[in-house]
């Protein structure tokens, strides 16, 4: 039991995964902390909720029930929204409203529900009407690369991009590598629920 799905790189370079699923049975499952922040958008009883999940900074518990279907859009470290601060965002659900027909609002305006096929188009259009942002720096520094900026400079363009700081985000992502090692979970079967489903 748990989140049955599947899942794709994205030809997008503000997009990590894309997946899609749906879940089995009740019940609940430990999540681990999380540096990227997700926009969901999950099915319940045939009406839509348009979800934003920030950055989760430590594991925990999530409880999920039967059929609900489940997209799920996961970003690069980097990409932010600049109306939406990340900071405000970690360990948090944003239920964005719903709009008329198949759309919701953001930013003051309504936009279609994304499909599993169309993320790339949906995102692009986001960037396009600059709701969407990068900040490259972001990725050099976890490569290693030499900055000419100082570190007060860094720090403070990694929180407004992340809502961490690099040494957060380095944290997690050992601590998500431990977890790898230590549990074997398939790829095709995953628990992402949220708490609101």
């Amino acid at each position: 039991m748990g989140f049955i799905a599947e899942a794709r790189l994205s030809d997008s370079p503000y997009v990590e995964t894309v997946m899609r699923g749906y879940t089995e049975g009740e019940g609940s499952e430990i999540r681990p902390a999380e540096c990227h922040w997700h926009m969901v958008f999950a099915r319940v009883n045939g009406v839509m909720h348009p979800i934003i999940t920030g950055a989760l900074t430590t594991s925990g518990v999530v409880p999920f029930t039967e059929g609900v279907e489940l997209l799920w859009i996961r970003f690069k470290l980097g990409t932010f929204m600049p109306h939406m601060p990340a900071r405000k965002s970690l360990d948090s659900e944003t239920m964005l409203p719903t709009a008329a027909g198949k759309s919701f609002w953001l930013k003051g305006s309504a936009w279609q529900y994304p499909d599993y096929e169309n993320v790339d188009t949906f995102v692009d259009r986001l960037v396009r009407d600059e709701i969407l942002a990068y900040d490259p720096l972001v990725n050099a520094v976890l490569e290693g690369q030499p900055q000419d900026i100082s570190p007060r400079t860094v720090r403070h363009r990694f929180l407004r991009a992340t809502g961490l700081t690099q040494t957060s985000i380095f944290q997690i992502e050992r601590a998500q590598r431990a977890a790898a090692l230590r549990f074997s979970i398939p790829c095709t079967k995953q628990v992402i629920s949220t708490s609101r489903i």
